[in-house]
């Protein structure tokens, strides 16, 4: 603090430390001892000291006796860059043990639980599309689940219902429209090429981020965030070049995907902040509104006819177990980006963005094990550089 002290004739200072009585005495002057810090105007009658002060102790306050022309009040003060430390009584609360414990358990439940659902979800979903075709309707069925869902657990009062206006599906229904792009697009990606191809390409969102941020919307980065793409690019490409199953439509569908997931969060951020609605209800109203827009768009594309004929072709071949897959897939599809939004109430970005990083090398490596993808070395090399400049990128954007 900056500490100026004035002495004036007729003014008597410091009434808020003093209790004045009725009958002041004659104002009488007092005499200041300030320790090495001399005054800059010694033939005024104030003192101004422009260094910043601590009071470490002030005497002649005890009894506050009646003045006298002897009487002092001595002021110690030390000034702020050769400060000491201070000594309190006070004893801040220590944070429990256990409750940060548990917390930490918490956050690695969710984490295992995202990982776990996402590989079940991502194995399902790739039988249904080898044995039924038909990604519009996988995922219009994914929606219908998940909002279906919720609103059971709204309805019995498992879980709360969220209280929102009509300002709130406004601003939620942008993001719907480029979360309902990034859902069929990866899903279409995923029906013509491996699981595997689709996640190593979909590594390479983070350069989506960056350069529609900086073209679009005119923000800079540092450097290290821009090197950090170099990686991930190099990476993206040298797996698509090296992909022994290669196709345009699986490869193109899992980039629009990506463009279209920067999108949604762009909106999302900027559209919902101040939004007071949790992570689990937030995705659940975002599925809801996915679902009434995609569904008259997977009637055009696709339609009840083609639905039924190839739901005939492959029941006979796969028998019951089809339908099991198609429910399965649409279960766990909702439950893994519940849990994910969920676990965003829980931990930073940063650590989702490691914990996405993590997630997709888990889906990559049990994917190629149970289809038995054949890989290439130089394959995996690419997979293995873009993962690890996703990984560089979760760091520099912190």
């Amino acid at each position: 603090m900056i500490c100026s002290v004035k002495q004036y004739t007729g003014v008597t200072n410091g009434s808020d430390i003093f209790l004045r009585r009725s009958t002041r005495p004659p104002p009488v002057q007092r005499s200041l001892s300030l320790p090495s810090l001399p005054a800059h105007q010694p033939h005024r009658s104030g003192i101004s000291l422009q260094k910043a002060l601590h009071v470490s102790a002030i005497g002649g306050l005890g009894a506050l006796p009646k003045p006298t022309r002897m009487s002092v009040i001595k002021c110690q003060a030390f000034e702020a860059d050769r400060s000491q430390p201070i000594e309190s009584n006070v004893e801040l609360p220590k944070v429990d043990a256990k409750v940060e414990a548990a917390k930490k358990l918490k956050i690695g439940l969710y984490f295992a639980m995202w990982w776990a659902l996402n590989v079940v979800f991502n194995i399902y979903n790739k039988k249904v599309l080898n044995a039924y075709p038909f990604p519009w309707l996988t995922s219009t069925l994914s929606l219908a689940c998940g909002s279906l869902i919720m609103l059971v657990s709204w309805a019995t009062r498992i879980a709360e219902a969220p209280k929102v206006d009509m300002e709130f599906w406004k601003a939620l229904f942008p993001v719907a429209v480029a979360h309902t792009i990034g859902h069929v697009a990866a899903t279409v990606s995923m029906s013509k090429v491996a699981v595997s191809f689709t996640h190593i390409i979909k590594s390479g969102e983070p350069a989506f981020s960056v350069l529609v941020s900086r073209f679009l919307l005119g923000e800079s980065f540092p450097t290290s965030v821009y090197l950090s793409l170099l990686p991930i690019i190099g990476g993206c490409g040298l797996a698509a070049l090296t992909e022994l199953n290669f196709n345009m439509i699986g490869f193109m569908g899992a980039m629009i995907s990506n463009l279209a997931f920067v999108f949604r969060n762009i909106f999302s951020k900027k559209g919902m902040k101040g939004k007071s609605v949790s992570g689990m209800n937030y995705y659940a109203l975002l599925s809801i509104m996915s679902l009434i827009i995609l569904t008259p768009f997977a009637i055009a594309v696709e339609g009840p006819q083609m639905w039924k004929a190839g739901f005939d072709s492959a029941f006979a071949q796969i028998g019951p177990n089809l339908i099991w897959w198609m429910a399965a897939q649409s279960v766990f599809y909702h439950l893994y980006n519940q849990v994910s939004y969920m676990s965003l109430d829980e931990i930073s970005p940063l650590t989702f963005s490691i914990g996405n990083t993590m997630k997709r090398i888990s889906v990559i490596v049990s994917s190629i094990i149970i289809f038995r993808t054949p890989v290439q070395p130089v394959n995996a090399l690419g997979a293995a550089i873009a993962i690890f400049g996703t990984f560089l990128y979760s760091q520099a954007k912190q």
